[in-house]
């Protein structure tokens, strides 16, 4: 069986075309946002739809594919691990970040009109 531990499993549309970087290693790097609606009933009976934000990253030819076929609007399925990490911006604060590195990508529908 593969390996279950750190695994990220999402359905979702793009936020915005994907940003593609050339590192100084030569390495590309594309990092995009997707969107995953649940949607339940309250106690009042009343519709709510929950939408999350996901940060993306994707490396290597993944990181080509996706600044090639992907689209804000699209929806995808993707699997991945979880990344957390923190850095200092350019006041000194400490800032945390949490995003999915992608190893998986299915386009399973098109662009949402």
């Amino acid at each position: 069986m593969k390996s279950l531990r750190n695994t990220v499993q999402l359905i979702g549309r793009l936020g915005k075309d994907p940003e593609v970087k050339t590192l100084t290693s030569g390495r590309n790097l594309a990092t995009f946002t997707i969107a995953t609606t649940d949607m339940y009933y309250n106690a009042d009976g009343e519709k709510v739809e929950d939408t999350q934000w996901h940060n993306i990253t994707a490396w290597g030819k993944r990181a080509d594919i996706a600044s090639k076929y992907l689209v804000k609007g699209q929806e995808i399925a993707l699997e991945g691990r979880l990344i957390h990490r923190s850095y200092e911006n350019g006041n000194g604060e400490k800032r945390y970040v949490t995003e999915v590195s992608m190893n998986e990508l299915l386009m399973i529908g098109g662009k949402k009109v």
